[in-house]
């Protein structure tokens, strides 16, 4: 399918377009340029997909949507939306959207109807309300929301009417705009009966259109990840796991996961899937802030482009931006103006590198794990599909290090260097790509 061998590039619209904080719901924004102006670059860098955080029309951040049907005004309008879809697609780019299915913001208009006409109104059944209650709102009733957060208004997914808007709404984005993709956010509290319906209509719509759940734990998710639900989930693990190995030098950490996750064993939880891999998101630090030695950043991205899975590149990390989760997490979402792109040519290049690496390979997009070498602070393993062998090396030590893995030759696709794969030769905090030749 495309997007197992696409490179994702990740943007939060109304972050990476300078958007207001609040929406006031006044004037329609014209902000969606700052986007089209990045495609040639995005092109340039090796991207096959932009994954959009949401951008319907909301309260604030986004995930307290008020209307399935509009861009956010702080953003623009459909039909400057539409125009950028096609630019994408244009450039051979796919589009991927935030499916917020889960809840919405207090101002949903059905929401709103509840509060002024409690019984009086059948979207009453689109949200389990206690009428008896009382919200921190003052409401004079209660109601279910998302962890605590009474912002955000849980959706009573079992309503027909409810679902039928959802999936019109779905249907709405397909046809109108041409997507290609739905992340699911918090697909974890969605039930399976409901991807399974959306399954439904996206395939009725469109063909090999993607469906990534957002999944904060690996463990009892396996099952969803079929033909008949999703075709990915987001490696939270795996993030977990590369930050904390390289922070603690204990590379065991990450080939365990990887092992745990992919190996060609009966018990691999995702042998032969291929789950969405990150090296910082909207929700989490930045890489650059995260590792605790900037030499790392690089055989990071190497990790991310060369494990099992489909690498996605969140926006200005390829410049090693910081940002930490203070501030409501803004400081992770910031503005691409405020974006130095020149900062970090080197780490570009070396993206870009990679990106033409796994698009010249197939075994990083559909090969088999298997583990070649451990040690703390280097390691190595071998991705193999149809004939082609890859053995990717990486060392995060001090000092120098052989790893051998077997009597052949191959190329270093990072450096073009040749040698045998008994003898990889690995610089500190380096790392190596070889193709056995």
């Amino acid at each position: 399918m495309w997007f197992d061998e696409s490179v994702f590039y990740q943007i939060y619209p109304l972050g990476f377009c300078g958007a207001e904080r609040e929406n006031d719901f006044g004037e329609t924004r014209d902000r969606l340029g700052k986007i089209a102006a990045e495609i040639d670059r995005l092109k340039a860098l090796g991207v096959g997909a932009v994954l959009f955080n949401p951008l319907f029309e909301s309260e604030r951040h986004g995930y307290d949507t008020v209307d399935f049907y509009k861009v956010d005004r702080r953003l623009g309008t459909n039909e400057a939306f539409k125009e950028l879809v096609a630019a994408f697609h244009a450039a051979g780019i796919r589009v991927v959207l935030d499916g917020v299915f889960n809840h919405v913001g207090r101002a949903f208009p059905p929401f709103r109807e509840v509060l002024e006409k409690r019984e009086g109104t059948d979207y009453r059944f689109w949200f389990n309300i206690n009428f008896y209650g009382n919200s921190r709102y003052n409401d004079g009733l209660d109601y279910e929301n998302w962890e605590g957060h009474p912002e955000l208004v849980k959706l009573r997914l079992e309503n027909a009417d409810l679902q039928n808007y959802l999936m019109d709404a779905v249907r709405f984005w397909i046809r109108e705009f041409d997507i290609d993709g739905l992340r699911l956010d918090v697909s974890y509290l969605l039930p399976p009966w409901f991807m399974e319906m959306l399954r439904r209509t996206v395939n009725a719509e469109k063909s090999e259109f993607f469906l990534v759940g957002e999944v904060i734990h690996n463990n009892n998710f396996q099952q969803n990840v079929c033909a008949e639900r999703l075709d990915s989930i987001t490696n939270y693990e795996g993030f977990r796991s590369m930050l904390s190995a390289f922070n603690s030098h204990n590379l065991f950490e990450i080939e365990h996961s990887m092992s745990r996750l992919f190996a060609d064993t009966p018990w691999a939880l995702f042998k032969g899937k291929h789950l969405l891999n990150f090296a910082d998101n909207h929700d989490v630090e930045r890489a650059a802030t995260a590792l605790k030695d900037g030499r790392d950043l690089f055989d990071l991205y190497t990790l991310l482009f060369t494990m099992p899975g489909i690498p996605c590149v969140y926006y200005g990390s390829e410049f090693a931006i910081e940002g930490d989760k203070s501030d409501l997490d803004y400081k992770l979402r910031p503005c691409i103006d405020q974006i130095d792109k020149t900062a970090r040519p080197d780490l570009v290049a070396h993206i870009r590198k990679l990106a033409a690496i796994r698009r010249s390979c197939p075994a990083l997009s559909y090969g088999t794990y298997a583990k070649a070498t451990c040690m703390n602070t280097n390691f190595s393993f071998v991705r193999a599909f149809e004939g082609e062998k890859i053995v990717v090396a990486v060392n995060i030590g001090d000092g120098d290090c052989t790893i051998r893995v077997e009597e052949a030759e191959g190329v270093d696709l990072l450096s073009g260097q040749v040698r045998n794969l008994n003898d990889i030769y690995l610089p500190p905090h380096s790392a190596a790509v070889y193709k056995k030749n």
